[in-house]
């Protein structure tokens, strides 16, 4: 039967599109592909449509491919930037822009490319009822809430008015406009007002932004700090020159980046008050600092062009945080899923606390009492039917320690990450994110039948997808099972989470394969598998899958637990109809067991085990076919000291190393310092030796610094040590493993070349058309990688909308000189993975010298035998550029991980 159209539409005008545009990706990813064809509708911050060409959907952040460098005023910027920083632009400029990643389409043409829109948009014209007032204009049915409740759902302040006109309890608030705040003389007397009316701390939100932007909390009595956080509020910035003029060129460059970024900074276009003058680009903006801020008295006040008129100001709820999905199962009564606590390492759930792993847990359901649950499950519900809401809805609020409940932001679109909420809850109640997505589609459909436009047509649709979704069981049982093992106990577990949920998710919503989530712990000493249900695998970060997994009998007798099989009766229908019987509770599995579970194993795991041969050795003991390199490789390339020797003994450039082993340094730790720096000269870059990805690598500037780190690494307890941490910047919440020894590698400099950068190049590995085990290599064109700060970090390595990654890089200008290079790079990487017999896929992270004679030298990092394969990661920009949607490289990987099997079974007979 014919597949739905879905236009997925993403991106948009507000400050959340780069959180739409993740979320989009995942929808992208997740949708069925027996039901739907997924067609990717990119907004930009213009509000244009574009029908994105599918490779940039893949890019970690808007600002990576649009607008294209090609676009760029001024080619020589050191900053990304987003289009409204070119400026005014005319109706044929952005035809132009537009042409380089998609086509540009009208509203008139929806109806020829889609049957459906589902909407990913975050923010004003997403959620506020314009585009779904266009829709329906257009006669496509949506996602989501109609125009009524999204136009509700959409302002602070109205919901404010309207939850207490509805006899919801509300904490004490005031709206304040704009225009009172800038004609308020004494700060100082309204700051007295609004403690003596709701005490302190005071929430001050922007009253129409999402994901917590434009929140503070103003602790105590400090007109400074509230009239920061008031501003705020409004996007209105202050910098004076006692601020500006002592920092350093990069510490500038550095505030210019923040100060872009339309999460946590004004962004652009920005006016200066009080004059004509308007800023769209950051090198411009730049200049004018520098050029308007000379003395220290010297002030700049910044407005920026998308910001708030009002400011809505709260007292402060002392509780438990929480947040709830409330969905509609198909006889249209409102469903509260399990309400999910959120335990943050800061006072603000703010945009990094949300989106980033790490910066805050979710807890599902929250621990509270059972009678507890179900009033915040009851009020959500009420809430949900008091704002006509549709289809479903995201409600946060807090619970009080006397068990009172505060609802406080009703959401109509939830942000969709792979470990969102959204998908987080609904795992709970058995549906993986393809199928809460289909029963998002089939719900929608539902509801927009209820308009009476079109109705007839939709009926139709309705009982076409309806025969699909029940024939889709059946056909399971005849796909390639994969045991994806996910987790483990290294620095770079979460991440591996991470990876693992990706890669069951590509495959979960394909027609070929049926993935297994394989969560695997413990030691070096021992390790055990556990097959665990999709809602362990969606928990919070690796941490909670392991202590769920190992508590889970104790688990199973919890108040939380019993609410949670509530809910799953209540809903048995609909779990049934969209996941047929999904596992609930883990079981531990050996591998014998897994070799009568799986066809084929996909390792998700970093670091040791995983990417060190003593899986893959298991698994050669069973003979399941596996993806990445055999057992001899992986035990090389974990180990940095040694792939560092074993490439400079085949003249491949690597940074010059020593091993610091802890009984040298802590037997004559001064004369072995001495030794060190007679050998090296500050800065130098610290390590472990076998951990991958950015876990504790320090730029090690001093003496100082140096002790601080080995005295971390070599730390007696897994305890932190406060002073060190503070020297070297870790915090609390970072990954900083014991060891008894680590790396010391010289910083890589340029060396006198003309040009120099720092890249990552992924790769593919193929068997040879004679039957033999011979490779054949395709190598991508390498991504250049840019650190915010002294090293990439783990979040922009790995997590959608943070770091920057230029696929491919650019390394001139010049496009003969260009190609030279890139085939010279390209050539050397092809070098190192056979000269470390690299199989299947793999990352190589190095820097690249251009010298002015032309000569070109890659100095080798780093080898990733197993690379991270987050949604963000760049090896799945590398690919697209030859072709691979994400899915299709990983059915690449696994179909070369069969071919390996195969022959070497061949050879062995």
């Amino acid at each position: 039967m014919q597949k739905l159209r879905i236009g997925i539409f993403f991106g948009g005008q507000s400050r959340e599109r780069e959180v739409s545009f993740a979320g989009g990706r995942t929808v992208y990813d997740n949708l069925n592909k027996t039901l739907f064809n997924p067609v990717p509708i990119f907004v930009d911050s213009l509000g244009n449509f574009i029908l994105l060409d599918w490779q940039y959907i893949y890019k970690g952040t808007i600002r990576d491919f649009y607008p294209p460098i090609s676009s760029y005023k001024n080619t020589e910027s050191k900053f990304q930037i987003y289009l409204e920083s070119l400026g005014e632009l005319s109706e044929e400029e952005q035809n132009q822009i537009i042409s380089q990643v998609g086509r540009k389409i009208q509203p008139q043409e929806f109806a020829d490319l889609m049957d459906f829109a589902f909407l990913a948009l975050h923010g004003g014209y997403g959620e506020d009822g314009n585009i779904q007032g266009m829709l329906e204009w257009y006669h496509i049915p949506y996602s989501g809430s109609g125009i009524f409740p999204s136009a509700l759902g959409i302002h602070k302040g109205i919901q404010r008015d309207l939850m207490a006109n509805a006899g919801f309890p509300r904490p004490k608030s005031r709206l304040i406009s704009k225009e009172d705040w800038q004609n308020h003389r004494d700060k100082n007397l309204l700051l007295e007002e609004l403690i003596q009316e709701m005490a302190l701390p005071l929430v001050i939100k922007a009253p129409q932004q999402g994901s917590s932007i434009g929140v503070s909390i103003l602790k105590e009595k400090n007109v400074q700090q509230f009239v920061q956080a008031i501003e705020k509020s409004l996007f209105i910035q202050e910098i004076s020159g006692k601020e500006w003029l002592p920092l350093s060129e990069e510490e500038k460059n550095q505030f210019i980046i923040l100060f872009t970024d339309i999460r946590e900074g004004l962004s652009f276009p920005v006016e200066i008050e009080n004059t004509e003058a308007i800023f769209y680009h950051p090198d411009d903006f730049l200049h004018y600092l520098n050029e308007n801020l000379k003395t220290e008295n010297d002030t700049v006040r910044l407005l920026a062009e998308n910001s708030e008129e009002s400011v809505l100001v709260e007292s402060f709820i002392e509780g438990k945080e929480f947040s709830c999905i409330v969905i509609r199962d198909e006889s249209g009564k409102a469903i509260a899923l399990p309400p999910t606590e959120i335990r943050k390492f800061q006072t603000v759930f703010d945009y990094r606390s949300k989106y980033l792993p790490g910066m805050s847990r979710k807890v599902t359901p929250i621990e509270t009492t059972t009678e507890n649950i179900q009033k915040i499950r009851t009020a959500c519900e009420q809430l949900f039917s008091n704002f006509y809401f549709d289809v479903y809805a995201r409600i946060d609020g807090f619970l009080t320690s006397e068990g009172e409940v505060f609802l406080n932001d009703p959401n109509t679109t939830s942000g969709m990450l792979p470990s969102s909420f959204f998908f987080h809850q609904s795992a709970e109640i058995g549906l993986n994110p393809s199928q809460f997505l289909t029963y998002i589609i089939r719900t929608s459909l539902a509801e927009r039948i209820k308009s009476g436009k079109k109705n007839n047509i939709l009926k139709k649709q309705l009982q076409k997808l309806d025969t699909q979704i029940n024939a889709l069981q059946q056909s399971e049982t005849d796909k390639i099972k994969v045991g994806v093992i996910m987790g483990g106990y290294s620095t770079e577990r979460h991440i591996s989470m991470e990876s693992g949920r990706n890669i069951y998710e590509k495959l979960a919503s394909s027609d070929k394969y049926e993935p297994i989530p394989i969560f695997l712990t413990g030691n070096d000493d021992h390790y055990d598998m556990y097959q665990i249900p999709v809602s362990i695998m969606l928990k919070d970060n690796a941490d909670d899958v392991r202590d769920k997994v190992l508590n889970w009998k104790e688990y199973e007798k919890s108040e939380g637990k019993k609410v949670i099989q509530g809910i799953v009766t209540e809903v048995q229908g609909l779990t049934q109809k969209y996941a047929g019987n999904p596992q609930w509770s883990p079981q531990q599995i050996s591998f014998e067991d897994l070799k009568n579970l799986v066809d084929v194993v996909f390792i998700a795991l970093h670091g040791r085990p995983g990417e060190d041969g003593a899986l893959q050795k298991r698994l050669e003991d069973f003979e399941i076919p596996y993806n990445g390199s055999g057992v001899k490789s992986s035990q090389i390339t974990i180990n940095k000291f040694e792939t560092n020797e074993i490439l400079k003994s085949h003249d491949v450039s690597v940074a010059n190393h020593r091993l610091i082993f802890q009984r040298d340094w802590e037997r004559l730790q001064e004369q072995f310092i001495q030794e060190i720096e007679s050998q090296f000269s500050y800065p130098v870059i610290t390590k472990p030796a076998d951990e991958g990805c950015s876990s504790a690598v320090k730029k090690i500037k001093s003496r100082e610094e140096l002790i601080a780190f080995a005295q971390m690494m070599f730390r007696p307890t897994a305890e932190f040590l406060e002073k060190e941490c503070e020297l070297l910047k870790v915090k609390p919440n970072d990954e900083f493993p014991q060891k008894n020894f680590f790396l010391l590698e010289e910083l890589i400099s340029p060396n006198g070349a003309e040009i120099f950068m720092e890249i990552t190049g992924g790769l593919l590995t193929h068997v040879g058309e004679n039957g033999q085990m011979e490779l054949n290599y395709e190598v991508f064109l390498p991504s250049e990688t840019l650190a915010t700060g002294d090293i990439l970090s783990l979040e922009e390595k790995f997590l959608a909308g943070e770091g920057q990654n230029i696929t491919p890089v650019l390394f001139t200008k010049d496009k003969g000189l260009n190609e030279k290079v890139m085939q010279k790079v390209q050539m050397e990487l092809e070098k190192v993975a056979k000269i470390l017999d690299i199989q299947g896929y793999a990352r190589i992270d190095a820097f690249v010298r251009v010298f002015k004679n032309g000569e070109v030298e890659l100095v080798v990092i780093e080898i990733n035998s197993l690379p991270g394969m987050t949604p963000a990661t760049c090896i799945f920009h590398q690919s697209a550029l030859n072709g691979y949607k994400p899915y299709q490289f990983i059915d690449a990987i696994l179909n070369f991980a069969f071919q390996r099997k195969q022959l070497l079974t061949h050879e062995m007979k």
